[in-house]
């Protein structure tokens, strides 16, 4: 399978292949229509970058900075939910390749992989993402635990103030914990490798939540966070505090006025609001908004390395793959993820070469 995955979308193919439908739908699945998803594509779509010439670029480097801290890439890996969905053991997998490359793991709360593991298998590079849910308590009591694992970076998710409805999974019935019926039955059966290798291993389970003590329900309301709440956890986390899911300028100044040390640009890669602008678009205007130093990371829609480039010279300072990541560990496992890695790796330093760029600081907008 190595020799054919020369892409995300080749890794994308391999993993409907191998999958359940549900799995699938839920991993590659958009809210309402799709039309957010479409959306975000067409815009980095869009975007053209004009080739320069005769310049040497002969040698180029990936590295940057990010909170000060060297990193190998200017890419990470977004928080993903039940990432052991993908196959057995892929929450290790990308904690792995964080240490690796020294770029930061987004550990979700719904990881299928306790919090402690991850930032210890990932060396340190992992950052806790936090959903903060009905009346707050469990929430905080998550920052605490994060803190005593050793995290220096929080971020708190803040577009799902309710979940967007998928009719992807709907269709299928997913829920977590899975519920088998007639149809999901069907569906394992006819995909005997992933359920074989998953009975094996024991079914994927939300590991933050196995602890006496922490409970969660992923269709429980959160809408009672507020600007008050990001004050709270403000006093309480004294790391790196990142706002993700944020689109309109607004609401980033406000972010930055409240303290928060960076803000990701995101539409949850359309998976709350079909009508959600184009989160790319929504980067441009955010970054004109704050200026030139305030940190803005982004996710949502990358397909390559070249959309990464995109991104960046659109005034992202950090940009994280999400769903492309599941779909190389779905299509081959470790190897498949490292496969692509370098794929993202090869597109992104190419594409520097194409517009005459040698560093990171080149694409500076």
């Amino acid at each position: 399978m190595l020799a054919t995955i020369h892409s995300a979308e080749d890794a994308r193919r391999l993993a409907r292949r191998r999958l359940p439908w549900m799995v699938f739908d839920y991993i590659d699945g958009a809210a309402g229509t799709g039309q957010g998803a479409i959306r975000n594509r067409a815009a980095l779509d869009a975007m053209t970058l004009c080739p320069r010439v005769l310049r040497d670029v002969s040698e180029r480097t990936l590295e940057t900075r990010l909170f000060g801290k060297p990193a190998q890439r200017p890419f990470g890996i977004a928080p993903m939910g039940m990432c052991n969905l993908s196959a057995p053991g892929a929450d290790l997998m990308l904690a792995r390749l964080a240490a690796r490359y020294a770029i930061p793991l987004g550990v979700s709360t719904v990881a299928s992989t306790p919090m402690e593991k991850l930032i210890e298998i990932a060396e340190g590079h992992a950052w806790f993402q936090l959903y903060f849910s009905g009346d707050g308590a469990g929430t905080f009591k998550l920052v605490d635990r994060a803190k005593s694992a050793g995290y220096k970076t929080l971020v708190l998710t803040v577009d799902v103030p309710e979940v967007g409805r998928r009719p992807r999974e709907l269709r299928h019935g997913f829920k977590m914990p899975f519920r088998i019926g007639p149809q999901q039955f069907l569906d394992f059966a006819m995909h005997p490798r992933w359920s074989l290798a998953t009975l094996r291993s024991g079914k994927p389970q939300m590991a933050n939540f196995l602890m006496e003590g922490y409970e969660f329900d992923r269709t429980e309301s959160r809408a009672k966070a507020t600007w008050e709440t990001l004050a709270r956890l403000r006093d309480q986390w004294d790391g790196n505090l990142v706002l993700k899911g944020i689109l309109h300028p607004e609401d980033t100044l406000a972010a930055k006025s409240a303290g928060a040390d960076a803000v990701q640009v995101s539409s949850h890669g359309a998976r709350q609001l079909d009508s959600a602008p184009a989160a790319f678009d929504a980067l441009r205007l955010i970054r004109d908004a704050v200026g030139p130093e305030f940190p803005l990371f982004y996710d949502s829609g990358l397909r390559s390395g070249e959309d990464a480039v995109k991104a960046m010279i659109s005034g992202a300072n950090f940009v994280f793959f999400g769903r492309v990541m599941q779909y190389a560990i779905a299509a081959a496992g470790e190897a498949g993820l490292h496969q692509l890695w370098d794929v993202l790796s090869d597109e992104f330093s190419i594409t520097m070469a194409q517009i005459g760029a040698t560093s990171i600081d080149d694409l500076n907008p």
